[in-house]
């Protein structure tokens, strides 16, 4: 048995205890790291309920119901923060970055403890492409939200757009990953070809002055 409530107190302290050290956009990565872990504890109680509700095995978990609570519960908090606290749509993409990295740290360091760290190569495939699944995703959330929620016609249609797109990547991923052969070496892959295309694009858009208007 995992206690991963246990799991999460000692991995949030020291987090927590760094943000009354720490000012602005350090404070806040860190803040919102810990909220990630947060989500990633409440998502796998709400994933386990519905589990459990509908009489889901593992795998159909995994497939249908684990991707879409999971992205629902990341993108929460990131909308409350927005909404309440009214910051520059500039700085939800780190924020998002951050609750994405809070809920890879928090899933790998479960599984490390459910599984053991006997397998190096096979932990660091895994670490590499949940995390970059995960910070995929949270990519796509923060850009997605900055951009649609500068227009109030777009901010409805274009969160749920967005929540769409994350939740089909995460459950194409976790598709992929449960076929195995071949397709589990293509779910590897996936996350983080997208990431380097999207950091490719990032780089050329400036050298081709082309801005996508905000």
């Amino acid at each position: 048995m995992t206690y991963i409530e246990n799991i999460f107190i000692c991995l949030a302290i020291p987090l927590l205890l760094s943000v009354f050290f720490t000012k602005g956009r350090t404070r806040r990565f860190a803040l919102f790291t810990v909220i990630g872990m947060a989500v990633c504890l409440l998502a796998a109680y709400v994933s386990s309920f519905f589990m459990g509700y509908y009489g889901c095995d593992a795998t159909l978990t995994a497939i249908e119901i684990a991707p879409v609570c999971e992205e629902i519960m990341k993108l929460l908090p990131l909308l409350f923060y927005f909404l309440i606290f009214e910051p520059e749509p500039k700085e939800l993409p780190g924020m998002a970055i951050a609750i994405a990295v809070g809920f890879a740290t928090f899933e790998n360091v479960c599984y490390l403890t459910e599984n053991g760290a006997e397998d190096f190569h096979f932990l660091l495939i895994r670490g590499i492409s949940a995390g970059a699944l995960h910070i995929l995703c949270g990519i796509l959330t923060g850009f997605g939200i900055s951009y649609v929620f500068r227009r109030r016609w777009l901010a409805l249609t274009g969160a749920v757009g967005i929540l769409g797109t994350c939740v089909g990547f995460h459950a194409i991923y976790n598709l992929l990953i449960t076929a195995g052969g071949p397709w589990r070496m293509a779910a590897c892959l996936f996350p983080s070809l997208l990431i380097a295309c999207l950091f490719v694009l990032k780089q050329l858009l400036p050298k081709l002055k082309f801005t996508i208007p905000l």
